[in-house]
């Protein structure tokens, strides 16, 4: 879908003027906001632009307003758009600009969340990685200094940006929030929520409300004094304690729910989070009954694409990685597609609001195109690997971390030299893998490591080997809590019984950059070297090293491109390249998540690439398949 000419051109206009006339404030007295002057409440709903493919964009934006929506209400992630340190993106997935327009033309107001914090169940909270390389002992969300300064380097990139569509200079942008549910992190530093508020203030200059947002037992550290406080819960029997608690600490103003919650996250080994309608409608009509604003968290879920999914300090580990699907169980499907909670929100919606006279849109066009049989290109620990797909080789005396490495996400290889045995069995002792590390001996794997079971220690036969190979998963880092300065690798001394282990090489997998995957099954010779018969034995666990395997998805025509969900049944843990794009991770084994979303304009008509990088084991047939529906709340183990 376009939009037409008749849109662009009141856009245009919209956002080259200013009215003395445009304002959007608080009416604390009266207890309301004021959008030029007038009484106004919102029901918005939160859709992370960073979790959709932009050719997505408009569709689903226009699925939200067809509910009775208001305003859309998007999260933005400073390591999306600052990979790294003095490199900015804004384009594509990071074109947040043409989001926002895109929003203008669907008739939605804007609310803004620029953290820097944001959760999200985004890896590390969306603040980027290199933080803790730059800086090894920075102290996140606290008035520590290096990080202020890293902050204010951010918002000066970000606001140049934004400032054009606040409200008040014509834009949309009617609300940004100052950090984000502040209250429920341990620090509760007040020099740095007042310096953020100035901060923030000095790019909106009050041509936007700022607010913040905490759940109603922890404001005592999230309100700001000069901020408009609003709170997040979800359905509840008594609407009235809580907002007692937020007149406790701001007696006038609207009230808000900024994250009221149709459903929830989930983690990889969990049920699949369900939410039911019933459960949501009474508490939504109580809040709009109360006058109330609402955004709802989220309307809209998406996907995690590529390493991007974090982790929470849940489990008998203390850690728990977010799954690749953000479906949340919202009213909208990972497809975008509207539920049958989407039509009952939109019912009440219509009680207090004007529905805007446009159908609401139908499913988008989904397709089952079958079974893909992949060949096996190499292992991980071959030699063309090694060349063509590592990124660094580091020697140093103990491990290091992805951080200090440079290291994003995908892998690394350690490898050292084990001493002589003094028993049979040893025992092999990671206690700081960070998180799931992969162990052989000699190029034959001897077992498994995992922050999340947890399981540190592994015995070794005196008769394995020599040399000890440690391939270190990250699989996203915390995005919520004390630990969100979350180190990758091997973080701490490595031990055979009592003794530290020395002199590691490393050697960097960051699987970052697709042109290295193709180039290297391209080249590899591999295949050839071992014998076919050998690298494309059928087997299940895979005893060399991850492995990479490749296919041929064949699309007739345009006609006949849809949405699919690629079916991991049988597949062990890894990550997929779509024409070039990460899918995200996959995790059948345990799930719940089986199936990976596929959108149609990933696709392409003629042959459609596909990469796998596989950790654990393949299923017998090599195969894959293209479902028309997905599976989110199974597993395959």
């Amino acid at each position: 879908m376009k939009v037409g000419v008749a849109v662009l051109v009141g856009l245009l206009s919209l956002l080259g003027s200013v009215s003395a006339n445009r304002t959007f404030t608080v009416d604390y007295d009266n207890d309301q906001f004021l959008k030029d002057g007038q009484p106004f409440r919102f029901i918005a709903g939160s859709f992370h632009y960073f979790r959709a493919h932009p050719a997505t964009w408009q569709r689903h934006l226009r699925t939200m307003r067809a509910a009775g929506l208001n305003a859309v209400t998007t999260y933005v992630e400073w390591s999306l758009h600052n990979p790294r340190d003095g490199v900015y993106v804004w384009n594509r997935i990071a074109d947040l600009e043409h989001f926002i327009r895109l929003a203008v033309g669907e008739d939605l107001l804007v609310i803004l969340r620029p953290g820097p914090y944001i959760c999200a169940e985004r890896d590390m909270g969306g603040f980027p990685f290199w933080l803790l390389n730059k800086y090894p002992g920075i102290q996140l969300r606290t008035s520590d200094v290096n990080y202020l300064s890293e902050v204010r380097i951010w918002y000066n990139q970000l606001f140049s940006k934004m400032a054009p569509y606040l409200y008040g200079n014509g834009g949309p942008i009617i609300m940004v929030q100052v950090e984000n549910e502040y209250g429920s992190y341990f620090a509760c530093d007040l020099n740095y929520r007042n310096w953020l508020r100035d901060e923030t203030q000095s790019h909106v200059k009050n041509h936007a409300v700022l607010f913040t947002n905490d759940g109603p037992t922890v404001l005592r550290c999230g309100k700001i004094q000069g901020v408009l406080t609003t709170m997040d819960f979800g359905a509840t029997k008594d609407l009235k304690p809580i907002w007692a608690k937020l007149r406790q600490y701001q007696p006038k103003g609207p009230l808000v729910n900024a994250e009221y919650y149709p459903g929830w996250l989930t983690h990889w080994t969990e049920p699949m989070a369900n939410v039911s309608t019933d459960s949501i409608t009474g508490t939504f009509i109580n809040m709009l009954d109360n006058g109330a604003s609402v955004n709802f968290y989220m309307f809209y879920g998406g996907t995690n694409f590529g390493f991007a999914a974090g982790a929470n300090e849940n489990g008998p580990g203390n850690y728990l990685a977010d799954i690749t699907s953000y479906d949340y169980d919202a009213p909208m499907t990972e497809a975008g597609d509207p539920t049958p909670k989407y039509q009952a929100l939109r019912r009440i919606i219509g009680r207090y609001l004007p529905l805007p006279k446009q159908p609401v849109p139908g499913p988008v066009p989904k397709r089952a195109y079958g079974a893909v049989r992949l060949t096996s290109c190499c292992t991980l620990l071959s030699p063309e690997a090694r060349q063509r797909l590592s990124t660094g080789f580091v020697r140093a005396s103990k491990p290091m971390s992805f951080e200090a490495l440079g290291q994003y996400s995908g892998l690394v290889l350690y490898e050292t030299w084990l001493p002589s045995f003094k028993r049979d069995p040893s025992v092999l002792s990671v206690p700081g893998v960070a998180d799931r590390g992969y162990v052989y001996v000699d190029g034959e794997y001897v077992g498994l490591l995992a922050r999340e079971t947890p399981v540190f220690d592994l015995p070794l036969s005196a008769s394995a080997g020599r040399r000890l190979q440690i391939i270190v998963e990250n699989q996203g880092r915390i995005n919520y809590g004390r630990q969100i300065n979350d180190f990758k690798g091997i973080v701490r001394d490595v031990r055979l019984d009592k003794q530290v282990l020395s002199n590691w090489n490393m050697t960097q997998f960051p699987l970052e950059t697709y042109d290295h995957l193709e180039k290297l099954i391209t080249q590899s010779n591999e295949a050839a070297r071992l014998g076919f018969q050998k690298l494309n034995q059928l087997r299940t666990m895979l005893r060399t090293g991850p492995t990479i395997y490749y296919g041929q998805l064949e699309i007739q025509s345009e006609a006949d491109l849809a949405d699919t969900y690629l079916d991991m049944s049988g597949w062990g843990k890894g990550i997929v390249f779509l024409n070039g794009e990460n899918l995200g991770r996959y995790w059948p084994l345990v799930g719940p998540q089986v199936t990976l979303y596929v959108p149609a304009p990933v696709l392409k008509a003629g042959s459609n690439r596909i990469v796998v990088v596989e950790y654990q084991q393949t299923p017998t047939t090599q195969e894959l398949h293209f479902l028309n529906t997905p599976i989110l709340n199974a597993r395959t183990a």
